[in-house]
Parts: structure tokens; C-alpha cells; sequence
């Protein structure tokens, strides 16, 4: 059986009055990719910025490899507020900030591409490798890193080979077409040695647009790895395969209000 990287327990994220995400549970397992696919504005971003400690989940429990990352429930105010379910099950606060959980093995993309602007293709990925460097400040000060920075300026730039940037590693990244900058995020993201990578609209820009009668659909990826080879064309572009798993959200054009922002469907792509 393979083992679970991610899990997420009844998470709800509220602002205020409004429930962003209710009660979503899942689980990623390894060497398994799994979509999230909805409507704009069903929560699927905000399903990413509590996975990845950007949010504290107003109530549930988000875990990675079996340690608990963050939990939360309802304070103050907010225990009045609080409109969805499972409102005492929780009672710790767990909270780790994005950076902690990159070291622990999650790498994330964006909808919006973000990259150091005024930095090359080339240092855009080295800098991520920086996460995992052993040597600390002053044997990186009094240059006693050598062999540690060469060996992670050889790994950026076989990584650059691989997402097909090796020709332009010397180019200001903002310099590059959207198709280009969308593969160096994606390579930076890998750079630092994840075992849970999490892409955010990685087909947006691409020809091929993904609709449905209720509007523009957007995707989400995470794809749980085993080992840390770049993606084959991003997977087939889409990262998606007959073994890989959907999980699909709904808004409020369901016309069952208890569907609201919920997964209310988790299944094989092939039967979708």
C-alpha cells in the first residue's frame, strides 16, 4: 500500500462570515497526482495557502507524512461565526510558516507566476537550493562551501536541461515568454528536493483551456513523487494520466446548498 503524504481533515477556512473552504477532506498518496478541478472562486487556492501554511485553517487538521502541519478551530469572535461543522473536535494550534514547510518537503507554484524579477533563469533556481544548504553563515561568508556550492550550481543547471532553459540560463527572468517563466517556477520548485509538489493553474497560458458549462474551470496539481526527477513535459502538459485522481468542488451554483464550497467529487480521471 503506498504511503499517505498528504491528509487533510474537515479544513475550513472562514473570513469573517464568509466559508472560503467547508470541511474538505483528502489525501495524497505517493507516487500519486491528484487534480483539484473547479469553478473560479471555489476555493482552490485557499485549499493551497492552508496546505502551505500561508493560512491557518480556521477549524481541521492539515498533516504531511504523518506529522501534523496545521490545526486549528474557531476564537473569540469567530467560535459565534463559524458556519460549518465540527466545530469541537479540534482544541490545538499548530502553526508553521511556508518556509518551514518547504524543508519539510513541499514545494509550491502560483497562479500568478512570481520570480525574482531583477535575478537570471539560472539564480531563480539556484537561490531555492539555498533552503537545504548544510554550510551556515560564516563558512558561506569566509567562502569554506566550495565543494557544497559547486555541487549545487551543477544540479541548477541539469535541472535547467531538463525543463529545456539551459539556452537561455544567463536571461533575466522576466525577460522570458509566459511559457518559459511558468517552466522556471516550476524548476525552482523543484530544486528544492520535494516529496509533495503543489502547482498552482499549471496549464494556465496554455491553448488548450479546460471549461465547463458553469464557466472557466481552474486546475490545481499536487503530485506526490517517490523521487525527485523533473517532470516529462510537465507530465503530458496537464500531469494528468488514467491512474491519476480528481477531486472536484463545487460553488454556489449547486443546486444543493450543502455542496457549497465542499470536494463533492473524488474519482479516477478515466471515469470523469
Amino acid at each position: 500500500m503506498s504511503q499517505n503524504v498528504l491528509h487533510l481533515e474537515n479544513v475550513t477556512m472562514q473570513f469573517g462570515g464568509v466559508v472560503a473552504v467547508n470541511d474538505v477532506c483528502m489525501d495524497v498518496n505517493e507516487g500519486e497526482i491528484v487534480a483539484l478541478i473547479g469553478p473560479n472562486g471555489a476555493g482552490k487556492t485557499t485549499v493551497f495557502n492552508v496546505i502551505t501554511g500561508v493560512y491557518s485553517p480556521t477549524n481541521g487538521r492539515v498533516s504531511l507524512r504523518g506529522k501534523v502541519i496545521a490545526e486549528d478551530h474557531p476564537h473569540g469572535k469567530m467560535k459565534k461565526l463559524y458556519a460549518a461543522g465540527h466545530q469541537y473536535e479540534y482544541v490545538h494550534t499548530i502553526d508553521n510558516s511556508p518556509d518551514h514547510i518547504t524543508k519539510m518537503g513541499m514545494a509550491r507554484t502560483f497562479q500568478n507566476i512570481r520570480l525574482f524579477s531583477s535575478m537570471t533563469v539560472f539564480d531563480n533556481v539556484l537561490v531555492a537550493k539555498h533552503m537545504n544548504m548544510k554550510a551556515g553563515f560564516f563558512a558561506s561568508a569566509l567562502h569554506l562551501n566550495g565543494r557544497e556550492e559547486a555541487r549545487m550550481r551543477e544540479e541548477t543547471m541539469e535541472l535547467l536541461k531538463v525543463v529545456g532553459l539551459d539556452g537561455v540560463w544567463d536571461e533575466i527572468a522576466t525577460s522570458l515568454p509566459y511559457g518559459q517563466q511558468r517552466r522556471l517556477e516550476i524548476a525552482r520548485a523543484l530544486s528544492t528536493h520535494p516529496s509533495l509538489r503543489m502547482l498552482g493553474a499549471p496549464i494556465k497560458g496554455d491553448p488548450q483551456v479546460v471549461s465547463g458549462e458553469s464557466g472557466a474551470v481552474g486546475m490545481g496539481v499536487l503530485d506526490a513523487v517517490m523521487t525527485d526527477p523533473a517532470y516529462a513535459e510537465l507530465k503530458q502538459k496537464l500531469g494528468l494520466n488514467a491512474q491519476s485522481r480528481v477531486l472536484l468542488f463545487s460553488t454556489e451554483g449547486d443546486t444543493d446548498p450543502e455542496n457549497y464550497r465542499r470536494i463533492v467529487w473524488n474519482g479516477a480521471i478515466a471515469s470523469l
